[in-house]
């Protein structure tokens, strides 16, 4: 079974409508529907924005369905040139530029307990993401994606998560999903479409622009599930 988590009604809504013979289970205020796309056995929730309704989400798809794999699809902002609006982001590996405990002489970005810096993305799958993404003539580059408990809006803060982290595009949830995954040993992968620029006005380029870019990492992981390559 593959575990699919969006954290916006704009960015699983469709995927609920696709899902063939699904059965709704409600859990812990998560509504998780399994059934068929694209001929695969999939279990999809709404986690909600946030590492923390990211985490619980994840953490209770994990026990109620032991999927083999979670994807992770939605939109993320960019801190990269090479990464315009709509192109898809396809996590190579993902941090959380908001823990910090410098204080211990720890960098930033390390989780306490698991001692991690980035937790690594499945290969396998980033690869079959990103030739469905080709296919569809998507722009679609590995990425470090980076997460955090804020929208980033600021150019300075880019700035910074870039200079500390390489990261190439931004986000709310996928670190939180990745860190789950890891520690409950199952596989994950991000999917995430660009829906605001490395330089230009986020919020109103977010408004225009997040539903086109949540459409657009529908696609993809649609066109994933498809793939041979997983």
């Amino acid at each position: 079974m593959i575990g699919i988590i969006g954290a916006m009604d704009s960015e699983v809504s469709a995927l609920y409508e696709l899902l063939q013979n699904a059965e709704i289970t409600e859990l812990y205020g998560y509504r998780f529907a399994c059934g068929r796309l694209c001929s695969r056995e999939v279990v999809l929730a709404k986690c909600g924005i946030g590492k923390v309704n990211a985490a619980v989400c994840t953490q209770t798809m994990i026990m109620k369905y032991n999927p083999e794999i979670i994807i992770n699809s939605g939109v993320a902002g960019s801190l990269s040139p090479k990464l315009g609006i709509c192109d898809i982001a396809v996590g190579s590996d993902v941090i959380q530029h908001d823990v910090d405990t410098t204080a211990f002489g720890d960098p930033y970005g390390l989780v306490p307990t698991v001692e991690k810096l980035s937790f690594e993305c499945d290969e396998n799958v980033r690869r079959a993401i990103l030739d469905a993404a080709h296919r569809l003539g998507l722009n679609a580059l590995p990425a470090r994606i980076a997460s955090g408990d804020q929208f980033i809006s600021d150019g300075e803060k880019k700035k910074w998560i870039v200079d500390n982290f390489d990261a190439m595009a931004c986000e709310m949830e996928g670190g939180a999903i990745a860190q789950v995954c890891y520690i409950a040993g199952v596989r994950c992968a991000i999917i995430r479409a660009i829906s605001d620029s490395t330089d230009g006005n986020h919020a109103m380029e977010y408004e225009k622009f997040m539903q086109i870019a949540a459409d657009n990492s529908v696609k993809v992981l649609l066109e994933t599930l498809k793939s041979e390559l997983f």
